[in-house]
């Protein structure tokens, strides 16, 4: 296989303490996108991006796909919800699941998005009723592998297994950086430090994390559970026990301690990317995210999707910018990929049609 190219982009989640600090609006963050050069690649969270979303009218649509062009940008991926809970005293069944789907699906379609990235909610038979709908309206379905979720983890494996089996282009996967963290995030450690908690008590936490980390991912949802208990336990006995489920949920949660090459399981089915990270630090690197071994694995197995910086560090990290940040992340990217024997794509012509290339369509049918 040709090495890879992948694109370089960014989610604007990441940009979430500033969006709702009212530093910028959408349209700002956007034209911020393309004038700091984050792009070409645009990822954005429905829900909680779009007002009214999933309903989203044609006058709409229009002015943001005029403005995604006008900027120089590319839609990669919108984040939608698999929420079975919306209602306050049933959960919904399959074909209410399904229309709730739909209706995220043709909003993709209508504001350009060849991608939708689904949660790890959907079941394979969910997934399996919903390849028609995609392809109805020309968006690849691509389910988020994340935390505490793994490649090989058996509900991943379950998904794997029967997207061979119904061998529709358009089911894959979002590979989430978040599933093969190797160490406990220094800003996060700043962070509680920031709170008051102790050197000893921070060291402790970095320690247990680094036992779990050792082991590998959890055997189960009950080593999972012993896992969050033991970090709750941890503060409970160093004197902050009001930081143990704040601990317990980074810990287990957040920082997934699978390996790099577990990737492998599903990588033919990878058709977006998360670059999920924490931080940056002194030296310009990622000190908890194997950035570069990540982005050597997707080039050496030809990957030529997106990868959508994901600064996840915005929900404690309040002292820096998170637009500081995404550039030191991303110029990890590219320096990873020139390394490994190829570059990121950043030209936009050559984004176009690279992503028409490597999806069934780059544009769906309008709704």
């Amino acid at each position: 296989m040709s090495l890879g190219s992948p694109i370089q982009g960014v989610t604007l989640y990441s940009f979430t303490r500033a969006f709702h600090g009212r530093e910028y609006d959408l349209e700002g963050l956007i034209r911020k996108v393309a004038a700091d050069g984050y792009g070409p690649g645009l990822e954005i969270i429905g829900f909680s991006s779009f007002r009214g979303f999933p309903k989203v009218d044609d006058r709409f649509a229009g002015r943001f796909r005029d403005l995604v062009d006008e900027t120089g940008l590319v839609t990669t991926s919108l984040a939608v919800n698999a929420d079975i809970g919306i209602h306050r005293d049933r959960l919904l069944n399959q074909d209410e699941l399904l229309e709730y789907m739909r209706r995220q699906i043709s909003a993709a379609a209508k504001l350009g998005f060849p991608i939708a990235r689904v949660q790890i909610s959907i079941t394979p038979d969910s997934m399996e009723a919903l390849a028609p709908i995609a392809e109805e309206y020309g968006v690849t379905l691509a389910l988020e592998v994340h935390a505490d979720q793994y490649a090989s983890h058996p509900r991943i494996l379950a998904l794997r297994d029967r997207y061979e089996k119904v061998g529709s282009p358009f089911l894959g996967f979002t590979m989430d950086w978040g599933a093969t963290v190797s160490g406990f995030a220094p800003s996060l450690i700043e962070a509680y430090r920031r709170r008051g908690a102790s050197e000893e008590l921070l060291g402790k936490v970095v320690d247990l994390w680094d036992e779990f980390y050792q082991q590998g991912p959890p055997a189960d949802q009950a080593d999972h559970g012993e896992r969050f208990g033991r970090f709750i336990g941890l503060a409970a006995q160093n004197g902050r026990p009001d930081l143990g489920i704040d601990f317990g949920i980074n810990g287990t949660g957040l920082f997934g301690p699978a390996r790099v090459d577990d990737w492998l399981e599903i990588m033919p089915w990878i058709k977006h990317v998360h670059g999920k990270f924490f931080g940056i630090d002194e030296s310009g690197e990622e000190p908890s995210v194997p950035v570069r071994d990540l982005v050597k694995l997707l080039v050496e197995n030809g990957y030529k999707g997106a990868i959508s910086s994901e600064y996840e560090g915005w929900h404690w990290n309040y002292w820096q910018s998170p637009f500081d940040i995404i550039a030191g992340e991303q110029a990890v990217q590219r320096s990873a990929a020139e390394a490994a024997g190829s570059r990121m794509t950043t030209d936009l012509a050559e984004a176009r049609a690279q992503l028409a290339a490597w999806l069934p369509t780059t544009q769906g049918a309008s709704a």
